[in-house]
């Protein structure tokens, strides 16, 4: 199933739950119509809106409705139920915090009831249309391979993940160019292939034979394009590049390969990702830290002797150095010793201070350094200097993450991936999970690492010490 193709299940799927939960609260309101005491009306309609905000949320921070989830329906299964016990929750606080009492809770308990009843017909629902749609619509686009080498076998694999996408029909090579038993039917000669096309269907021809190897390939692309099949070269650069990089083009004619693609390399991606961390945390200060801070600092005070903040100097963006901010939760004398990460009960650690660190408290001074743009709301965390010198000589690629400005919170850091780093295993996966963020980075991906984090803070981290 192709790009636009999966778009549309996409929302398809969103407007049918949406609806879904919209047609449930009208029902329940008609039938507890009796109950209800006039001029409850907007409590009832606030109601409505927040479950509909809470489940638009939910989908999004379990990646309910992506294209890798909604091909497989086990992955949507998953998800679903996931982002169904986000959705209670949230409904549920709703009505402890916000002390309702006009709200029935048997109409609340037939409303949550009857929508989870509903994203499980939804699902089935949509399994049935999307099979249907596979068996009689244009389903997967039909491939061939050109050339039988690792380049096209790893093609193969990589293609293979996402068989809604693309079927590969087989390869094209010359007889004695195979040496082994291949996946898929050898078709016919190289020069065979748009034939071959022609005679199964094919609509797009992958090459992973250079035009300089074999000059063949230049008539195949002309040939394709007369016979309107899209042909495109797979180029093999493990020699000289562990991986395939990223294409850019300077004045649309010079190829320029980057080892790896980064969203924010774009000026655009950039400013709106500064414009964010400028609302969000000018919004946390003005709303939270205004009257939080003082707070914080009167406990920190009343526990423990010395300054309330901590300032340490950590790497930012492009290496270079700046002061971070948090506020103190070791004792001062202890800080003041050569540098060593916090370990689980670790004694240096006073009472508020253990509070702080454990609810990420002791980071809201970071919100300063946002807005001083030496920050970001999200990103890799900043490391104390000591801590790079000792792991960028072991850990491959621990400097890439300098690429971009550092965060409150990341990727890695939601995924669990915080706190004492005591051994190489641990850094390294962290580092993993920083470098996916730089090159996976969208302005909803933030969005999502915020809601993780508040959530987690509720919940509570075990690495959170």
């Amino acid at each position: 199933m192709d790009k636009k193709s999966l778009r549309l299940m996409q929302s398809f799927l969103t407007c049918l739950d949406i609806l879904s939960l919209n047609v449930i609260f009208c029902i329940a309101c008609y039938h507890f119509e009796q109950q209800l005491v006039k001029g409850l009306f907007f409590y009832y309609a606030l109601f409505m809106f927040y479950l509909n905000i809470s489940w638009l949320c939910a989908a999004l921070v379990t990646g309910q409705y992506s294209e890798k989830n909604i091909s497989f329906f086990e992955r949507l299964a998953r998800r679903s139920f996931r982002a169904y016990v986000y959705f209670l929750l949230m409904g549920l606080a709703y009505l402890f915090f916000s002390q309702q009492a006009y709200i029935s809770r048997l109409f609340t308990a037939v409303v949550l009831t009857g929508f989870a009843m509903a994203l499980f017909f939804n699902r089935f629902l949509y399994v049935f249309i999307y099979g249907y749609y596979k068996r009689t619509g244009d389903g997967a686009e039909k491939i061939v391979i050109v050339g039988y080498n690792d380049v096209s076998k790893k093609l193969a694999t990589y293609l293979e993940k996402d068989p809604a996408s693309k079927h590969i029909v087989g390869f094209c090579e010359s007889p004695g160019n195979v040496k082994e038993l291949s996946h898929y039917p050898i078709l016919g000669n190289v020069a065979d292939v748009v034939t071959v096309c022609r005679q199964y269907g094919v609509t797009e021809i992958y090459s992973t034979i250079p035009p300089r190897q074999n000059p063949e390939i230049i008539r195949l692309i002309n040939d394709a394009d007369f016979n309107c099949i899209r042909f495109k070269v797979i180029p093999d650069l493990n020699h000289f590049i562990p991986r395939f990089g990223h294409i850019d083009y300077l004045d649309d004619d010079l190829p320029v390969i980057s080892l790896r693609h980064e969203p924010l390399e774009d000026a655009g991606s950039r400013i709106k990702k500064r414009t964010f961390d400028i609302i969000f945390s000018s919004a946390v200060t003005l709303l939270v830290l205004s009257w939080l801070f003082p707070l914080i600092a009167i406990l920190i005070k009343l526990s423990s002797k010395g300054p309330v903040f901590f300032i340490q100097k950590r790497a930012g963006r492009n290496n270079k150095v700046f002061n971070v901010f948090k506020f103190r939760t070791l004792k001062h004398e202890s800080e003041a010793q050569d540098f060593r990460q916090v370990s689980k009960n670790d004694n240096r650690v006073f009472k508020v201070g253990r509070f702080l660190r454990k609810t990420n408290l002791d980071e809201l001074p970071q919100f300063l350094n946002v807005l001083a743009g030496q920050m970001s709301v999200c990103g890799p965390r900043p490391h104390p200097l000591p801590l790079n010198d000792t792991y960028k000589m072991v850990v491959d690629k621990f400097m890439v993450r300098h690429f971009l400005k550092p965060g409150i919170t990341g990727w890695a850091q939601v995924n669990g991936l915080r706190g004492e780093t005591e051994n190489k295993w641990k850094m390294t996966k962290r580092i993993e999970a920083d470098l996916w963020y730089l090159e996976n980075w969208s302005f909803w991906l933030d969005i999502k690492i915020i809601f993780l984090t508040i959530f987690n803070m509720i919940r509570g981290e075990k690495n959170a010490f």
